[in-house]
């Protein structure tokens, strides 16, 4: 999966940073050359975005292909960390391309035909699209993608305000943070696939296709604090507690969007690693 490449760089740059004394970066030069350089050549030579097939990412059941709004908020970050070039070209593209419906119209004429092509045809939303492919697009609200786009810097204040509040007014943190998938793709959508539907895992409000996951939970706890909406933060993250103990403290993989049930593997670490650092960034800065 693309995204594995890019959060191994992540991890690297913040151990380094934390523990400089072990020399981890410098003993891992070779394969973070390899890494990004394998990145680079996935990256669109005019947008300075990257692209990726289908189920392709951490969403592994998921029709999102093209320009994917997840892969492209850690491939800005990443490009932030490591000081690679046309960072802001990747920010800008990504702004326009993934919120196609400002006044403004780029200058490249591929993005502009990209961009035209969704604003006739999509409704406007105040989340950014989860892909945009050729022809087609997602409109289903990708949540971690569009939290993400603000703790990495993607989304400036006005953007970050509009995503909490569409998130926030549709109750997508309903009984626990947080519904992954705004609305789920049903079997009769354009871009339902018959994988989605092995083993009868990713149906409606199941799985990554409106399940809630404790996991991104936490990262919207810190979206939330980073706002500077700390009582909504302390709020939610009282939620994800509660989502955690179900079970006697089961940290279920994840849960269904509607009725809240339990699923997938108990004892999730990155459940517990997520609500230990949306705790942490309540008070200090993350990203």
């Amino acid at each position: 999966c693309i995204d594995a490449t890019l959060w191994w760089l992540i991890a690297i740059h913040f151990f380094d940073r934390n523990l400089p004394q072990h020399g981890l970066a410098k003993e891992l030069a070779k394969p973070i050359e390899r890494a990004l350089n394998w990145l680079h050549c996935q990256e669109h030579q005019k947008l300075f975005l990257l692209q990726q097939n289908e189920a392709s990412d951490w969403a592994d059941i998921m029709p999102r292909s093209g320009f994917v709004l997840y892969s492209n908020a850690l491939w800005y970050y990443v490009k932030h960390l490591y000081g690679l070039p046309h960072s802001e070209e990747t920010k800008f593209h990504f702004n326009h391309l993934f919120f196609p419906f400002s006044g403004n119209m780029p200058d490249y004429h591929r993005l502009r035909l990209l961009t035209h092509y969704v604003r006739r045809h999509a409704r406007r939303n105040d989340l950014y699209l989860s892909f945009v492919n050729f022809s087609f697009w997602g409109e289903e609200g990708d949540t971690f993608g569009n939290l993400l786009a603000i703790l990495l810097g993607l989304a400036d204040e006005g953007p970050t305000h509009r995503i909490l509040n569409a998130i926030d007014q549709a109750q997508r943190d309903v009984p626990y943070p947080l519904r992954v998938t705004c609305k789920p793709i049903g079997k009769d959508h354009l871009l339902w696939r018959e994988y989605m539907g092995r083993h009868r895992q990713n149906y409606n409000y199941q799985y990554h296709n409106g399940g809630i996951w404790p996991f991104v939970g936490g990262f919207w706890v810190m979206a939330l604090t980073a706002a500077g909406l700390e009582s909504r933060a302390r709020q939610a993250l009282v939620q994800l507690a509660h989502a955690n103990q179900v079970a006697d403290w089961g940290f279920h993989e994840w849960f269904h969007g509607k009725n809240g049930t339990p699923h997938g593997m108990r004892g999730q670490s990155w459940n517990a690693a997520m609500f230990l650092l949306a705790h942490h960034a309540l008070e200090h800065k993350v990203f």
